[in-house]
């Protein structure tokens, strides 16, 4: 039997990026384990944060607090006394004017993002409100998640050299339009895939724009402030009435607890877990559990600086050093400044192939990437740069991270060697 799919069941359940990114860490993980994975966002295994969520564990299992995290159901916003101590936790160390009102405990940042892109934009009424994503490339898993057509739009960036094989993504101020179908503004800072981290002004020029249009700002800081703190140059965004913030348990080393903190004006917290209630009904215990005490002390906000973001820095230099070595200047290169988060974001100006092709010869030599037009979309223009670029993480163990890129190297300079034969050939 042949069984027909509503117009969203068809968006939701057709292939795409994201769906492509997790069969392909799920395979490398199980079927294929001798798979080079630099193409997954999980974080690394740190020893220090892996003793610390195996000695909650062991807390949670002497004290007996691990039967009350396992047979009980919350409320679809969070545990009560969980939101009041992540609230007391943003007051103290980020300096936040918020209550328990302002905390919405959700099934993973992926899922909050899902509910708020369809609580704020769609069909509204007899017309029809968008996402504007003011900074592309743009995480992958936001491009389908929208319910109607046409709900998300984006600006592509300027792209700035800033060092020899170095560039960045800015906002392309001059670009960028808040029409007034424009619901809200989003963006993820440290941006997954490139690392970008928005300037200051950036910041408070997105705010000051959404801010006098009366539309929310949205920051994702999966990878940033508070925690885990993936930040190397320092900058705290800092929440106001009006936005709407995302902090994720899982590059904390949690990511198979699928929870997240969203931090927004009480009435967005409603919403999102009357929403919650429906599509979830409530959210997994154990991440609340193993965080609550933590946020009483200052272990969380030392872990960050102390120890999860030096082991990236360390990590990322020498993922650096790996690549320059194995491509030199035998190719055009550039990476993306290296601002934070867990990847590279590698650009092949003028690769002869696109990076889907790219990314189907490297997984045929056990190398897993994400091609880099997974993450440029809402836009209605050709832009050929993203296919010209891929997004390499760098949090497994260095010897594959080392095989996997000279690897990658290897690969690229056969298509330019390739298409230089193809040129003497014809003439």
């Amino acid at each position: 039997m042949q069984t027909t799919f509503s117009d969203i069941g068809m968006r939701l359940a057709g292939p795409s990026g994201i769906q492509e990114l997790m069969d392909d860490c799920g395979a490398a993980l199980t079927t294929h384990p001798d798979m080079r994975m630099l193409g997954g966002g999980q974080p690394a295994a740190i020893p220090q944060v892996q003793q610390l969520w195996h000695e909650r564990m062991r807390a949670m299992l002497d004290d007996g607090s691990i039967d009350r995290t396992l047979l009980n159901y919350d409320p679809p916003g969070g545990n009560p006394l969980f939101r009041e101590a992540f609230a007391a936790f943003l007051q103290r160390e980020c300096g936040w004017n918020v209550t328990s009102e302002n905390i919405a405990v959700m099934p993973s940042s992926q899922s909050a993002c899902f509910l708020l892109f369809n609580l704020l934009a769609g069909q509204t009424g007899s017309s029809k409100r968008r996402i504007l994503f003011p900074l592309l490339p743009e995480y992958i898993g936001y491009a389908n998640q929208s319910l109607t057509e046409g709900q998300f739009t984006a600006c592509l960036p300027r792209i700035v050299e800033t060092a020899p094989h170095e560039i960045k993504y800015h906002v392309d101020f001059d670009r960028l339009r808040i029409t007034p179908d424009i619901a809200a503004l989003c963006v993820s800072c440290p941006t997954n895939p490139t690392g970008n981290v928005l300037t200051q002004n950036e910041f408070d020029s997105l705010h000051a724009l959404a801010d006098a249009h009366g539309i929310p700002l949205i920051i994702d800081n999966a990878y940033g402030h508070p925690f885990p703190g993936v930040i190397h140059n320092g900058f705290q965004p800092k929440w106001q009435p009006g936005m709407i913030f995302s902090i994720s348990m899982s590059k904390v080393g949690l990511p198979g607890v699928r929870t997240a903190m969203i931090v927004a004006d009480p009435h967005i917290v409603k919403a999102l877990s009357n929403m919650n209630a429906i599509v979830s009904l409530a959210n997994g215990n154990l991440g609340q559990a193993l965080l609550m005490p933590l946020l009483k002390d200052d272990t969380l906000i030392k872990l960050g600086p102390e120890v999860i973001r030096p082991f990236y820095r360390e990590r990322s230099d020498y993922a650096k050093s790996v690549l320059a070595n194995a491509l030199g200047d035998r190719v055009p290169w550039a990476l993306h400044a290296q601002e934070g988060a867990f990847f590279l974001w590698l650009w092949i100006n003028g690769l002869p192939i696109t990076a889907k092709e790219l990314y189907r010869r490297l997984k045929e030599r056990k190398v897993l990437v994400i091609p880099g037009h997974y993450f440029a979309y809402g836009i209605d223009q050709e832009w050929r740069h993203p296919h010209e670029c891929l997004r390499l993480t760098y949090s497994q163990p260095q010897h594959i991270v080392r095989e996997g890129l000279e690897i990658i190297a290897d690969e690229i300079i056969r298509s330019f060697a390739a298409r230089t034969s193809e040129s003497a050939a014809l003439r």
